[in-house]
């Protein structure tokens, strides 16, 4: 399950300045949803409400669809690990609710960001990482094994990366008390793991591990870009460094044979400076060109 009981939030941000770059204007109304978290949102509502009022296909999804450890660590039956995200817990309306309301407020935030394709990527990568984390810890017998569904682990997911790409962002919890984002995702995460740690103490422990795998993949996938653009940046500098002592070698050796033919003509020179001269005249006459 995901997000479990939990009242959440009604969430009000202030533009900021992501340590990644700009962040994108928040904006609520109609003009607020983006193109796939509208369509997650119906895709979500749409087969709550069709489990809801239909038992046998309620029972036909969750028999096929969600995520049970044994199915998923055994038979490799592995597109539950998609198909549990979008299936809720029809005992009542706070599973979907919650999840439904974080995706609204949170999703476009990284979609705008990202764009649809990179961010619906990162959604059920997001949710299938909880999805795999939760039957890996049910079979050596760390959890009691159970049917998991929920899209929790991937709008977790959305809070670690957004708390990362935006940790100052404010978020008003019951639209009166401000917490940070990435306060707000220490919060959970530190729930999560202190459930993990004590299964038997509290409620939903399988729901916590999809909330975990969700926010660890979440936070891992921002991350890494961050070190692959620091990577990148030192390589082209690196580079650019290299360029610049090698130009800096050739002027030397250029200003050494023009001294030579200053003092003994050009006949004094050997192929090689001979060479190297005619390559820098032409490199010059390129450059004048411009």
């Amino acid at each position: 399950m995901g997000l479990y009981d939990r009242d959440y939030t009604q969430a009000d941000f202030e533009t900021r300045h992501s340590r990644f770059g700009r962040m994108p204007q928040m904006r609520f109304g109609s003009s607020h949803l983006t193109p796939v978290v509208k369509w997650l949102l119906i895709i979500n509502v749409a087969v709550f409400l069709l489990t809801l009022m239909v038992v046998q296909i309620a029972n036909f999804f969750y028999t096929w669809f969600s995520v049970y450890p044994l199915t998923v660590g055994m038979s490799l039956q592995l597109w539950r690990v998609i198909t549990y995200q979008f299936l809720h817990d029809v005992s009542g309306f706070g599973h979907i609710f919650v999840n439904m309301l974080a995706l609204f407020f949170f999703g476009p935030m990284l979609e705008r960001f990202w764009g649809s394709r990179k961010f619906l990527i990162f959604y059920l990568v997001c949710g299938a990482t909880g999805g795999v984390l939760y039957p890996v810890l049910a079979n050596i017998g760390w959890l009691d094994k159970a049917p998991l569904v929920g899209a929790s682990g991937s709008v977790l997911g959305i809070l670690a990366a957004g708390a990362i790409l935006f940790p100052n962002l404010k978020v008003y919890v019951w639209g009166i008390f401000p917490v940070k984002l990435m306060v707000l995702a220490i919060i959970f995460a530190g729930i999560s793991i202190i459930t993990l740690l004590r299964p038997d103490q509290f409620a939903n422990a399988g729901g916590q591990a999809a909330h975990l795998g969700g926010m660890a993949a979440g936070a891992v996938y921002v991350l890494s870009q961050s070190w692959r653009n620091k990577f990148k940046f030192k390589v082209r500098a690196g580079t650019w460094e290299k360029q610049m002592a090698a130009q800096r070698n050739l002027q030397a050796e250029v200003d050494r044979i023009l001294e030579k033919v200053h003092n003994s003509g050009i006949q004094s020179l050997n192929y090689k400076e001979k060479k190297i001269l005619r390559e820098a005249t032409k490199t010059e006459q390129m450059r004048n060109q411009f």
